[in-house]
């Protein structure tokens, strides 16, 4: 095998879907944070969980195992980085329109670090584009999404809380 680039690992791996958001790869959603080769071809990729206790991660590593192994890369490390701590703010340009595309709200505003609590005072429905709408639930289909409802379509749709 030819030498093992940083830029060809990171299309690889960029490349993985996230399992509970399969219309976004784990670059659009910002999980994938760095890949490392040394000269000997060892690899490893650093990954960080959405938050605490997310049970996609085991998924996400075995997923970016596999992909490397599947091109002959088998001395691969996938290591889960807490630090800095993922946001709402990390998902793509491109993710947010993908999320939108799929039906789901994508998160509006940026994630307040230090400063005023964002006020959300209506999410986008993705179905029709009104602002008309009401949570109905907290907790979504997954823990990083909440449900809401469209009072001008009727349409349910989850989105994704800004964190």
């Amino acid at each position: 095998m030819s030498a093992v680039t940083v830029e060809a690992v990171r299309a690889i791996v960029a490349a993985v879907p996230d399992p509970e958001l399969p219309v976004l790869t784990i670059d659009d959603l910002g999980v994938l944070r760095e890949v490392r080769v040394d000269d000997d071809g060892h690899v490893e990729v650093d990954i960080t969980p959405t938050y605490s206790g997310c049970p996609a991660m085991d998924a996400i590593r075995a997923d970016v195992e596999r992909r490397l192994g599947d091109v002959g890369m088998a001395d691969v490390v996938v290591r889960l980085v807490l630090a800095p701590a993922w946001s709402t703010d990390e998902i793509s340009e491109s993710g947010r329109r993908k999320l939108l595309h799929f039906g789901i709200a994508p998160p509006t505003g940026r994630a307040a670090v230090g400063g005023p609590v964002a006020l959300t005072l209506a999410v986008r429905c993705p179905q029709c584009g009104s602002s008309d709408t009401r949570e109905l639930s907290r907790f979504g289909s997954t823990a990083c999404k909440a449900l809401w409802a469209c009072n001008a379509c009727q349409e349910p749709f989850d989105a994704v809380k800004v964190l």
